[in-house]
């Protein structure tokens, strides 16, 4: 005969974010001058009696005595709270009910706060184990039931042992006094949940450490309304990217490690074999090597707008979709080309290093106006239109050259040749992306092509341009200045010398690719690249993949699990996915598919009543890369 296992849970920190007193006492004391003192008075006696310093009892005593209570100040409390239940446990109410019978509440708290926010569980009130307010018959607080084993030391023990439990008794808490429910052998097994407060003192005594009720379930293979638990599902960011990201992705539950440089190649082969989401920037070369040393890796996010720096089409074949940020830094590369391109004009930088010297030259020679100067624009994406359309509106004569066909914006006209462009320019800024076919894409010839006095720019790629040619021209005055964000060689951190033979060059800018390094663009690209990897690890999203199939799948119903298929883009696989479903009596509530020219993408939301062997046979179609089961 199985034997019975009973689930001792306590309330505050654990059922819901935060300590009832403390919380009752920022609504009871909201107009007492002194409010902010003996909040913090309270929250450290709270801490105190949490963390085993001081006797229970004695803590209770003291906070009640500063907040004194009304039956008011209750129902106000109560309000709140249930919008405050920890979301893992609101996320499993189904378990709960399961459970009722088997469930118990536990708390030094009182059953007038408790009751009101567990009956939508099933938890019946006779399974509150907690103290009670004492009011008189206007609703002032008096006191409270000092009989109350649980208003006494050691009360919590009192309060078990009285129940007489036959079976194993699981405590799961956040405080001292949910340990010692295991150390005096109330319990068999105490759990520390830490998604609320992580108490050092407590998690080191702990039997398993839960960081959320989805992990608890998981752990002890309990039905769970979640596929995986949040929390196990570990996020590698590097190259400094925004902390928004790291705040988006703990917010929503998984653990996640930042670095402020690119890792080598030996240490990140070492580091991503456990990861499953990685964040790069421009610096890291992720590689089909690479790759096949990450066998748990869901997805990668490169938190900028190129993606030449990712083996593409070995992330697919590996079932790993890419996301990048193709609009949010558009605007920050375009304010620094236009302000580059008339600081250059106006021969600023010269300006600037002679006044340093104490050299007083307001010469207007070599100073001219942008408004007017035919712009050539090399790559017409998003950054190269929006750039057309500003510098349009300051006067400029727009030209651009695309080997795509794309629409010219306002009057700018399109060149039929780079050729052409070269030509007309007195002004070229080069927009295109890391195709291979863009190595150096300006050499020799093509500044020989170009206008004398040009002003040139590269704010895209650096090994777009050759600079020893350029070089040269910028010497013999053909190239009157130019302005560079990008090189064929970058340092991966700060602390690396940088060298390139544009050094010391009075009429040439250099940026160490910053073009799209805004607070705004940076903040903007954290949001967008992370929303659309919680997306896809959510709810199987490739909705804006530059290497998968893309599909925006609906939210999960509760009555379905979600199967992602990712295969090779060979025929016969749904056929084979639809035939296995069948066998094994699947229902299927809906279906998506779509492929491109390497792989195949099946979602299938399934009624989530089917025998779990069939996972297996899914896995084992030929010709399958990934198997995800979602709910």
């Amino acid at each position: 005969m199985k034997t019975q296992t009973y689930y001792i849970i306590d309330f505050d920190s654990t059922f819901i974010r935060g300590e009832t007193l403390d919380l009752l006492a920022t609504i009871c004391l909201k107009s007492n001058p002194n409010r902010k003192k003996i909040i913090e008075e309270i929250e450290h006696l709270t801490v105190l009696g949490m963390e085993g310093k001081i006797p229970f009892s004695q803590s209770l005593e003291k906070r009640l005595q500063l907040i004194k209570p009304n039956k008011t100040h209750i129902n106000k409390l109560i309000s709140y709270l249930k919008k405050h239940i920890s979301p893992s446990i609101v996320r499993n109410k189904e378990f709960f009910k399961q459970h009722k019978e088997h469930i118990y509440i536990v708390s030094g708290g009182f059953k007038e706060c408790i009751i009101p926010l567990t009956r939508s569980f099933g938890i019946r009130p006779s399974h509150i184990l907690a103290n009670t307010f004492i009011f008189n018959k206007q609703g002032t607080y008096t006191g409270y039931d000092r009989t109350n084993p649980l208003a006494q030391a050691k009360g919590k023990i009192k309060a078990i042992q009285t129940l007489n439990l036959s079976g194993n008794v699981v405590v799961i808490g956040d405080g001292y006094t949910d340990f010692e429910l295991k150390e005096m052998g109330a319990a068999k097994v105490f759990v520390a949940f830490t998604e609320n407060v992580i108490r050092d003192a407590v998690v080191g005594q702990a039997d398993q450490v839960a960081p959320s009720f989805d992990e608890f379930l998981y752990a002890n293979k309990l039905p769970s309304s979640v596929s995986y638990p949040k929390n196990r599902i570990k996020i590698l960011l590097l190259e400094n990217i925004d902390k928004n990201a790291v705040t988006f992705f703990e917010k929503t539950g998984f653990s996640v490690e930042w670095y402020e440089k690119a890792l080598s190649n030996e240490m990140l082969e070492e580091r991503i074999r456990d990861v499953h989401i990685l964040g790069i920037r421009s610096r890291s070369q992720i590689t089909e090597s690479l790759l096949q040393k990450a066998p748990r890796l869901l997805g990668i996010g490169a938190y900028c707008i190129g993606t030449n720096q990712v083996d593409l089409e070995s992330a697919a074949k590996r079932g790993v979709p890419v996301f990048n940020a193709p609009f949010s830094n558009t605007r920050s590369v375009v304010e620094l080309a236009l302000g580059e391109i008339i600081m250059l004009s106006r021969n600023i930088m010269d300006k600037n290093n002679r006044l340093h010297q104490g050299i007083w030259d307001k010469s207007s020679q070599g100073s001219s106006e942008i408004r007017r100067k035919k712009f050539g624009i090399i790559g017409y994406g998003h950054i190269g239109s929006q750039l057309s359309i500003l510098a349009e509106n300051l006067g400029m004569e727009v030209y651009f050259y695309d080997t795509s066909e794309v629409l010219a914006l306002g009057n700018a006209k399109k060149c039929i040749s780079l050729k052409e462009l070269f030509k007309i320019s007195d002004v070229i800024s080069v927009h295109v992306d890391g195709r291979k076919q863009n190595i150096n894409l300006i050499g020799e010839k093509e500044f020989g092509l170009m206008k004398p006095g040009v002003i040139f720019l590269n704010l895209s790629r650096g090994y777009v341009v050759d600079l020893g040619a350029m070089v040269k021209y910028i010497k013999n005055g053909k190239i009157k200045g130019a302005a560079i964000d990008v090189f064929p060689m970058e340092p991966k951190g700060k602390d690396e010398t940088f060298i390139t033979p544009l050094q010391n060059m009075s009429n040439v800018i250099l940026t160490p690719h910053i073009a799209g390094s805004t607070g705004e663009a940076q903040r903007d690209i954290a949001s967008f690249v992370t929303k659309e990897l919680i997306n896809f690890i959510d709810v199987g999203s490739t909705e804006l993949s530059v290497n998968f199939p893309r599909i925006t799948p609906p939210p999960i119903e509760k009555k379905t699990h979600r199967l992602l298929h990712i295969h090779h883009n060979v025929p016969g696989i749904l056929a084979s996915i639809n035939a296995i479903l069948a066998h094994r009596g699947a229902n299927i509530e809906s279906q998506y598919l779509k492929t491109n020219e390497v792989i195949g993408y099946a979602i299938t939301d399934i009624n989530k009543q089917y025998d779990i062997a069939m996972l297996k046979e899914l896995k084992k179609i030929p010709n399958t890369i990934k198997l995800r089961v979602l709910y």
